[in-house]
């Protein structure tokens, strides 16, 4: 599986760490976040390096629908309700802010940037799209109630929100990057105080920015308890009939559309990770009976970590640990969520402050009914017996025979057949 970014865009390889380091700041993860966080740093005057265990943009970011909206499905009304109208309207303003950041840096560094118009259509549940409009409505949100949609679907309308964007990620990644001191095949096996442990050498930072996807420590702070992950999968359609806009069904299982030059891109077909519902045979039947003339040109899977309210992690890492920052939980729109981290990390780093940070403050409260959902699924997998074994926690692995993988569905981490870490929170292969 490889994405359309990935195929259409290429970077010459980076050097590993090859001797110890002493920074002002010390990036781990070269996604859209971390390189984001690393070029506003160093604008604001910092010195930070960027550590990449892989290749920069190689995980989620190489793998992204690259949407970037402050529409995240039917969120508001849960907003108002879980956090108020001023915490709900910071969500709206963080979110609008990082588009118009994308929009500045498309300007000097061009990445196929359009604008269009985001929309969170249903099939069946016109009260969900009204109750949207209301609280768009109550926190004077522009939007509005669409009945025509272009779509192979019957649906009962959507609620569509002008101004937001679509692009190519890892242009922008790449173009961003190259004013940047970057390790690639770097990767952190530990944090011990405010050094930075590698198979090559070592870094010593002043603060820390875990911009791992899934946080490189997730005991303290109790990530492991926060977090939970999804697969999600993408197709890249030649010959379809193309879609103005940006399309989301508002249900979890639903599936999306934008378009990529003449490519039309469904997405669908999620799941959570260790689990075996969904996947990409849902996105080729769809295609199949949607698009009978239409040939896949690419295909990809992604994963995305869930926050337990539906805000993401971003800020200071822990109690007692000021000098290590964190980013994570992005719920599926990580380019926008990225951005809006960037931005926030930066503040707090540079200026000791950020008017958000309450908002998304990791350190708020954690009882949420997902919270109970993750633990339940923790003890399961911890008590169903066999072999193998995840090196994060030791939770009972399943066979990923579609992909051709191991997964764990305590907290998302994935091992090839053979035992390599895909992706976190393990960080040791299988025995």
């Amino acid at each position: 599986m490889n994405s359309v970014w990935n195929k259409t865009a290429g970077l010459d390889v980076r050097p590993a760490l090859c001797e110890d380091k002493k920074v002002d700041v010390l990036v781990i993860g070269g996604g859209m976040c971390g390189i984001l966080t690393g070029y506003f740093l160093k604008e604001a005057g910092a010195r930070p390096i960027v550590v990449e265990g892989s290749r920069i943009g190689g995980g989620v970011t190489g793998n992204t629908t690259a949407k970037i909206t402050a529409q995240h499905g039917l969120i508001y009304a849960d907003l108002l309700a879980d956090f108020g109208r001023e915490r709900a309207l910071q969500y709206y303003e963080t979110n609008t802010r990082a588009i118009m950041q994308y929009q500045t840096l498309a300007e000097r560094f061009p990445c196929d940037l359009e604008q269009k118009t985001a929309h969170v259509y249903s099939i069946n549940r016109r009260d969900k799209l009204e109750r949207e409009m209301t609280a768009y409505q109550k926190l004077n949100i522009p939007g509005r109630l669409r009945e025509d949609l272009d779509l192979p679907l019957q649906t009962v309308g959507a609620v569509a929100m002008d101004g937001q964007a679509q692009f190519h990620p890892l242009k922008l990644l790449y173009a961003l990057s190259e004013g940047l001191e970057i390790y690639e095949g770097t990767f952190v096996q530990k944090l011990k105080g405010n050094t930075a442990h590698t198979s090559r050498g070592k870094i010593t930072a002043e603060r820390i920015v875990l911009a791992t996807h899934y946080p490189l420590v997730n005991i303290l702070g109790l990530y492991f308890l926060k977090l939970y992950q999804h697969r999600s999968y993408v197709l890249a359609l030649e010959g379809a009939p193309l879609v103005e806009g940006m399309f989301l069904d508002e249900q979890e299982a639903g599936l999306s559309f934008r378009t990529y030059g003449d490519l039309l891109l469904v997405g669908g077909g999620d799941h959570k990770t260790g689990k075996t519902d969904g996947g990409l045979s849902v996105l080729r039947r769809f295609a199949k009976e949607a698009y009978p003339e239409a040939q896949i040109k690419y295909h990809w899977a992604t994963q995305d970590c869930m926050s337990l309210d539906k805000v993401p992690y971003i800020g200071r890492h822990s109690s007692g640990r000021s000098d290590l920052f964190v980013a994570s939980g992005f719920n599926k729109w990580g380019m926008t969520g990225s951005m809006v981290a960037a931005q926030i990390l930066t503040d707090l780093i540079v200026q000791g402050r950020s008017e958000y940070e309450v908002l998304y403050a990791p350190r708020r409260s954690i009882l949420r009914k997902q919270l109970f959902s993750n633990v339940g699924a923790a003890a399961v997998g911890l008590l169903t017996p066999g072999a193998p074994r995840c090196t994060h926690m030791g939770c009972k692995l399943h066979e990923n025979a579609a992909e051709q993988s191991w997964d764990c569905a305590c907290h998302g981490s994935r091992f090839t057949m053979d035992g390599q870490v895909i992706t976190g929170p393990a960080k040791r292969e299988l025995k």
